[in-house]
């Protein structure tokens, strides 16, 4: 049985994470660089970091924290925000982190899945996807959800992995910063239609969130969090032990 795995999620702008509601009203958490070392010594399997407004000013990821922060973190760190090129992929990859997540700049160039995952292997190669239901549809945003691209989403994703993807994240718009659960239903329709881990984005609100995820979508690999874990709602190893005793494989 494969063990799932607990990630926290660092939303960085302008250096700082914030978190908001559904990608809206963005509030001020912590520096990156103390959430990041905390969390690698907490219990965290893997961290995410994004820099939410890379794509959307049409600049690359901030390199200067994202150095500062992979140095304090001893768990695998996946680096997404602005990437467009191989040249992208090369200059995070540089400052630290061990794995790329693409989504706006995969949009835009569908073939940079493909070659990134030529150069690197598709190991490091994480295709991120922010989606809404829109009249019944999974329907793909761009642009940290600032853009009604018109993709339908598991089709996306398919041909995402097709093309070499080799680890996918779903971010719910729909329940993002909600707190009332995962979206299981899409999550469920995400791992049906491909055989690389899918990681859980958007709706946690409290440990049993994450016990209904793994039991009711057992094909899923992580469950991602933000504002749960920043602001102290769910403890990590906390959730870690209740999750064993649930019967789910996880790293104690």
């Amino acid at each position: 049985m494969i063990t799932k795995r607990i990630i926290p999620c660092l939303d960085v702008k302008d250096g700082r994470v914030v978190k908001g509601v559904k990608f809206q009203g963005l509030a001020d958490v912590s520096s990156p660089v103390t959430l990041a070392e905390y969390y690698s010594k907490s219990g965290a399997d893997e961290l995410v970091f994004y820099d939410i407004t890379a794509s959307a000013e049409g600049r690359g990821i901030f390199t200067d924290i994202l150095c500062k922060t992979a140095k304090t973190v001893f768990i695998p760190l996946t680096v997404g925000g602005g990437i467009n090129t191989l040249a992208d992929f090369e200059r995070v990859l540089g400052s630290g982190a061990d794995k790329v997540s693409v989504n706006s700049g995969a949009i835009r160039n569908p073939g940079i899945i493909e070659e990134a995952a030529k150069r690197y292997g598709s190991q490091c190669v994480v295709l991120s996807a922010d989606i809404s239901l829109i009249d019944g549809k999974y329907t793909v945003f761009a642009r940290g959800g600032r853009e009604n691209t018109g993709i339908e989403a598991i089709e996306w994703i398919r041909a995402g992995v097709e093309r070499g993807a080799g680890e996918i994240v779903v971010n719910s718009i729909d329940t993002d910063g909600v707190k009332k659960g995962f979206d299981l239903p899409m999550l469920d329709a995400v791992c049906k239609a491909v055989n690389v881990p899918v990681i859980a984005s958007g709706g946690a609100g409290k440990k049993d969130d994450f016990t209904e995820l793994f039991k009711k979508v057992p094909e899923i690999s992580a469950g991602l969090a933000a504002s749960v874990f920043h602001f102290g709602e769910i403890e990590i190893a906390n959730l870690k032990k209740t999750l064993f005793a649930e019967g789910i494989n996880i790293r104690i």
